[in-house]
C-alpha cells in the first residue's frame, strides 16, 4: 500500500495516539514530550505526558510528520521552531558552541516496530522538510547520531542516523557529544501543495535478515 503523510494536528491525533498506545506510551511512556520540556523547569510526572502532548497539538504547538500506511500511522518525524522544542540532548555541549538559534529543530524518530528498516524513517524526514517549506522554511538543525559500524539498540538512534540527514541535503556544523552532531540545512519557502525534490517516494516493506549493525528505523 502506498505510504502518505499528514501533519500532526487534531484530526490526526486519534492515530498518533494509537500508535503510540501500542508502544506502551514508547520509550518509558514519554509521549513524544521531553522535547517540549522547558529543561530548566524540574522533572514533570510522566503520567501528565499524554495530556500535555494532546494539549500541545490541539493548540499548534506541536509538530511532527506521520506517516501513514492506509488509516494507521506507522512512524513519525517531530520539528517545531526552537522554541517549541528547548530540551534538545547534550544541550550544555550545543549552547557553549551555539552562534544563533536555527528556525527550525528536528528533534526526534519513531517507527513502529513491525515496520522497522522498511525506509519511514527517510519518508518522515523528507515530508517533515517539505512541511517546513510550506511553513516559510528557513534554517533547519537536527542532533543525530554516528554510530556507523556498531551493534545498537533503536533507541539510541531516536534522533536519527546521520548518514540519513547527510543523504537528505544536511551538512555537519560540529559535534557535541561522542557519537552526536549539529548538522543543518537552508530550506526555502515553497507555496500551495508543491513538494520538495525527492519528498515522500514511498516504498513496499520487504522482508530484511538482521546484520547486527546499526541501521536508520
Amino acid at each position: 500500500m502506498t505510504l502518505t503523510s499528514k501533519p500532526l494536528d487534531s484530526r490526526t491525533w486519534p492515530a498518533f495516539a494509537r500508535l503510540v498506545e501500542k508502544h506502551n506510551g514508547i520509550f518509558g511512556g514519554c509521549w513524544c514530550i521531553s522535547f517540549h520540556l522547558d529543561p530548566e523547569g524540574g522533572r514533570v510526572p510522566s503520567k501528565l505526558y499524554r495530556k500535555m502532548k494532546e494539549e500541545r497539538v490541539r493548540e499548534g504547538r506541536a509538530h511532527a510528520a506521520l506517516v501513514f500506511d492506509g488509516k494507521e500511522a506507522v512512524g513519525w518525524c517531530q520539528f517545531g521552531p526552537a522554541a517549541e522544542l528547548p530540551n534538545i540532548r547534550s544541550r550544555k555541549a550545543y549552547e557553549a558552541g551555539l552562534e544563533e538559534l536555527p528556525d527550525w529543530r528536528i528533534t526526534c524518530f519513531f517507527v513502529d516496530r513491525e515496520r522497522r528498516g522498511d525506509g519511514i524513517a527517510t519518508v518522515a524526514l523528507r515530508e517533515a522538510l517539505n512541511m517546513i517549506a510550506q511553513l516559510g522554511g528557513g534554517t533547519v538543525e537536527a542532533y543525530p547520531e554516528d554510530y556507523t559500524g556498531q551493534r545498537v539498540s533503536s533507541s539510541f538512534l531516536c534522533s536519527g542516523t546521520l548518514g540519513m540527514f547527510e543523504k537528505a541535503g544536511f551538512t555537519r556544523a560540529r559535534k557535541i557529544a561522542m557519537h552526536r552532531w549539529v548538522v543543518a540545512q537552508d530550506i526555502p519557502r515553497y507555496g500551495g501543495t508543491e513538494k520538495l525534490a525527492g519528498a515522500a517516494e514511498p516504498r513496499k516493506p520487504r522482508a530484511r535478515k538482521p546484520t547486527g549493525r546499526a541501521r536508520e528505523a
